[in-house]
């Protein structure tokens, strides 16, 4: 059996590599000339880490990644609502790394490159379309300039072709327009001295009038001790663009919002300002869809569902995807029934962590807070809501998601 896999980026490259764990071959075709290190922050949760462990990867991913100690929630004030322990620290099996998506996505490519074959990744072929026929699929591809290449055919296909998948849009064609939540989302990486402990991630404020999420992603750079800090700012506003990851932002879009965001452990503003890059992009989502797979083919990743970028869950819930679709595929041979039997797990889980993103996301915690304080500051957060009301919303988060205790303990 071979696999065609379309798309180079965090879901392909696991996905390869997982069918290489359990003895299925695959190819990636790549649309970029070239796979490089770019991107911004990713956040790697105990349940994403699982997986990479079991592909040996953990290592080198704690060599360039901060491996996480604490979430802490704050208002917009700089005043602390709650925080708990991550990963390791929490008592999981698997640590929290907080990373560079360009640094995952190599250590990714290294060792598809290393297990299945410098000639398995074949870089500067977008694909245009699919055609499937008796026992077979085949995909046509593009260029960088748009001139026809030879078609592949393999016995499946999987589209890890992101946001805008020509697969999805094969087999979706009157598929509505992405959902906005009305909010926007600006996004940077800044060279900046740690705070706290050097390994916290944070999140502060509420959408009303803006919330932050900021978490070190890269550790000490020179002698100087700077880390490289992840940041996103979220806003409020009716103004956004058509999705695209790498759309440059404009600093005088937002930064009015946290102007006085000065706190004894961070000054927001500055950090935001020295930023090294800063993109722009709308929070939005698509429904659900009511099915993934035609045949010998199917959707994985942002192809499948695409969700609003909260609780971690872009790339974490294609590497989720990546690992059922292996394991589906290793206990049923028949790739029909396999592709069947992979979005019967994952379509139904998915469609949930969608839909509750829309209503409530993991810092929900904050949207609380928001609401019971009348956006003011507070004297004790015990007047406002009690542990146990904040740890239950945690918890609530995590168990859809897939990574409480209970879940990874199977």
């Amino acid at each position: 059996m071979e696999v065609m896999i379309i798309g180079g980026g965090i879901g392909g490259l696991t996905l390869a590599l997982s069918l290489h764990r359990v003895g299925i071959a695959s190819r990636v075709f790549e649309a970029a000339p070239q796979i490089q290190a770019v991107g911004v922050g990713v956040s790697l949760l105990p349940h994403c880490t699982k997986v990479l462990g079991g592909l040996g990867l953990n290592d080198a991913l704690a060599d360039v990644a901060v491996t996480t100690t604490t979430t802490s929630f704050f208002n917009r004030f700089g005043q602390y609502v709650h925080s708990e322990k991550t990963g390791r620290h929490a008592g999981y099996e698997w640590p929290q790394f907080q990373v560079h998506r360009g640094d995952l996505q190599m250590i990714l490519l290294r060792a598809c490159q290393e297990r299945l074959g410098a000639d398995r990744i074949v870089t500067g072929h977008r694909c245009t379309g699919f055609t499937q026929g008796a026992g077979s699929v085949t995909a046509h591809f593009a260029d960088p300039s748009g001139a026809p290449l030879e078609p592949h055919t393999a016995d499946a296909l999987i589209a890890c072709d992101g946001l805008h998948s020509v697969v999805r849009k094969q087999l979706h064609p009157d598929e509505g327009e992405p959902v906005y939540s009305g909010v926007n989302m600006w996004r940077g990486v800044t060279r900046w001295k740690p705070y706290f402990d050097g390994a916290t991630y944070v999140r502060g404020g509420w959408l009303t009038p803006g919330k932050m999420v900021i978490y070190p992603i890269r550790k000490a750079l020179d002698e100087n001790g700077l880390q490289l800090i992840n940041w996103v700012a979220e806003v409020t506003t009716p103004k956004y663009e058509r999705r695209d990851w790498n759309r440059k932002g404009r600093l005088e879009d937002f930064i009015d919002v946290f102007d006085d965001w000065h706190f004894d452990w961070l000054d927001v503003p500055a950090m935001i300002r020295a930023a090294d890059s800063l993109l722009e992009f709308p929070m939005v989502d698509q429904d659900p869809l009511p099915w993934w797979t035609q045949g010998r083919v199917t959707l994985l990743g942002d192809a499948a569902h695409p969700m609003v970028p909260r609780g971690s869950n872009g790339a974490g819930q294609a590497i989720l995807d990546a690992h059922a679709m292996a394991e589906a595929m290793a206990a049923e041979r028949d790739v029909e029934q396999a592709l069947q039997r992979y979005e019967a797990v994952r379509r139904p889980a998915t469609t949930n962590i969608v839909l509750t993103n829309r209503v409530m996301p993991p810092d929900a915690i904050l949207k609380e807070v928001y609401e019971r304080t009348n956006d003011q500051p507070f004297q004790l957060i015990e007047d406002v809501i009690s542990h146990e009301e904040l740890m239950a919303i945690s918890d609530g988060y995590k168990r859809v998601a897939g990574y409480d205790h209970a879940s990874l303990a199977g």
